[in-house]
């Protein structure tokens, strides 16, 4: 007892002393307990946020109040006077086609030749932050855009619109072609269950695209995936340098101006998917043909690349069939379309070397959508039968003719000249003129010289006679004819004309050698003008002849006036005599 007693008693002690030493070890549970307890918090966190997200990426409750809230604050409006807070589009295909982006030029090369800003844009403080961050400007974008010229009366003058056929609402484009887009392109973009998704991002897509771009880093297998959705594919190919991605930073950027664009006009979306839809139907990129030049729009690129009319495709598309022909007439509208959308991944290529590759692409295409019963069978099988003819560009020219006159040639030259522009991309512009030319007056001119070369009608005006014209020489005989109105500011052209029916202006474009008789007749012209001022001031007072009003263009009234005060001998010789020597 005594020894088991005692034993106790040492270990007790041997504990004691073990416990106070302090280099003794410690028992590690409230450390294991602690980060137990962190792991747990950390785990239920990101259960939290896959839950968040998950909830998020399905209602886009969060995105729709805070990007509405923001994109409500980018506002401009138009003030008189030059603004500089204001930032021009950058060099986006659809910015330059329209001439958004060479604003700065275009302002600069006008204010040299005395044109004034009258009114401008003016942006809010926020959206100049915005903008300077390098989103792109959320404006309305115009479906058809170009040029339009009016006359000095604002009649319309001239007037090119670009594209010439597009669709007008949503309701216009056919279901079938809509159901095949989005089916290809973004599924559930119109999904009426989500009346506040932000069409700039579709997740799962999103996540996909995400995780093939880190395999590509890390060389691990699988296939690339892109992650655009319509949105981001119209702010790329509109906005983007080249239109094109060229980085990481640059589809982050497309996505959130997408998103901005998007929640704009408020919380709920659904319109503004549809204008999505309608908006890339009418102006993806498809290329560009020779004599030509761009595509743009699904209905341009049915007529320009199969010869397809824009209308009859839709009612094909809009119909139900009830015989075999009818049914082939659809599945090839089905085809073409099918193409076309198809196309735009590499358009230059598909729609030119790769034509092989491309209907191998659709005969897939058009087999998923049976298998999803977008498409029923039969169609699928008709169309997979069709094969789509290119147009001969040789036989069936693009080139559509434009209505032009004198007045329209004079115009739009001017102005290709005044903004440093050809012709063609002047016709894209988004822009609007207004002429100094009469254009009833203009015409009925133009008529008039015209009809000169008609025997009939030049023997009437006296034309024909004598040393004068014979009914065979009247088509060799060209006529040009301006005429100025004198006003307050100057002199301005409300007719330039001349009878040839060619792009060439006689009156700004040729030279004439007068002569001797010519020279003579425009001496003596400019002398019966000096001796008509003669016969009306000769006779006045000095003091008379200080009141006389002068307008600040009249020359040569201002000449006569100013002569006869310095000069007491009026004699009408001597005047005419110091008219020939000013």
């Amino acid at each position: 007892m005594g020894v088991f007693r005692h034993s106790d008693s040492k270990h007790e002690a041997l504990s004691a002393d073990r416990q106070d030493d302090p280099r003794a070890p410690k028992r590690p549970r409230r450390k294991r307990y602690g980060w137990r307890v962190f792991w747990v918090i950390v785990v239920l966190a990101c259960i939290a946020l896959g839950v968040a997200i998950t909830v998020e990426s399905r209602s886009s409750r969060l995105q729709a109040r805070e990007f509405s809230r923001f994109a409500a604050s980018l506002s401009y409006s138009m003030q008189p006077g030059p603004s500089h807070d204001v930032v021009y589009p950058g060099d986006g295909p659809f910015d330059r086609r329209l001439g958004y982006s060479s604003l700065d030029e275009f302002l600069q090369r006008l204010l040299k030749r005395d044109y004034v800003i009258t009114r401008q844009t003016r942006f809010s403080p926020e959206l100049m932050r915005y903008v300077q961050h390098g989103f792109f400007v959320p404006y309305e974008e115009k479906t058809q855009a170009g040029l339009s010229i009016t006359d000095c009366r604002n009649e319309p003058l001239y007037e090119f619109r670009y594209p010439q056929q597009f669709y007008p609402t949503f309701t216009a484009i056919p279901p079938l072609l809509v159901n095949s887009l989005l089916f290809i392109e973004n599924r559930d973009l119109l999904d009426p269950q989500q009346p506040l998704a932000n069409p700039a991002v579709d997740w799962p897509r999103f996540v996909k695209a995400a995780w093939s771009q880190l395999a590509k880093m890390f060389a691990l297998p699988g296939q690339s995936a892109g992650g655009s959705t319509l949105a981001t594919q119209l702010e790329k190919y509109r906005h983007s340098p080249d239109g094109l991605t060229l980085s990481g930073s640059e589809k982050l950027r497309q996505m959130i101006s997408a998103s901005v664009r998007a929640y704009q006009p408020g919380s709920e979306t659904l319109a503004v998917r549809q204008r999505v839809v309608r908006d890339y139907l009418n102006s993806v990129p498809l290329s560009a043909v020779p004599g030509h030049g761009e595509v743009h729009g699904l209905a341009e690129g049915l007529r320009v690349w199969f010869g397809a009319d824009f209308a009859k495709t839709n009612d094909l598309l809009a119909s139900s069939p009830t015989d075999k022909q009818r049914l082939a007439d659809k599945a090839l509208a089905l085809r073409e379309v099918l193409s076309l959308v198809i196309a735009q991944r590499r358009p230059s290529h598909y729609l030119a070397k790769g034509r092989l590759e491309l209907a191998d692409l659709t005969d897939s295409h058009l087999r998923l959508l049976a298998q999803a019963n977008v498409i029923d069978q039969p169609l699928a099988d008709a169309a997979l039968a069709a094969q789509v003819t290119y147009r001969d560009w040789a036989q069936q020219p693009t080139i559509q003719p434009i209505e032009t006159n004198k007045g329209i040639s004079v115009a739009r030259t001017r102005l290709s000249n005044l903004l440093n522009r050809p012709l063609y991309d002047l016709d894209r512009l988004d822009l609007s003129a207004t002429s100094t030319l009469h254009g009833e007056l203009q015409r009925s001119v133009s008529q008039y010289l015209r009809d000169l070369a008609n025997p009939e009608f030049a023997a009437k005006t006296g034309l024909m006679g004598e040393r004068l014209l014979t009914p065979a020489s009247t088509t060799q005989v060209r006529y040009s004819f301006t005429l100025f109105e004198r006003g307050v500011d100057g002199s301005r052209v409300r007719v330039q004309t001349d009878s040839t029916d060619q792009p060439f202006d006689i009156n700004e474009g040729s030279k004439l050698e007068l002569g001797s008789t010519a020279k003579m007749r425009v001496l003596t012209t400019y002398l019966e003008i000096i001796a008509e001022l003669h016969g009306r001031y000769g006779n006045l007072s000095t003091a008379q002849l200080r009141k006389v009003p002068v307008e600040e263009p009249d020359r040569l009234t201002r000449w006569a006036v100013d002569y006869l005060l310095i000069n007491k001998d009026r004699d009408l010789a001597k005047m005419l005599s110091a008219a020939l020597d000013r």
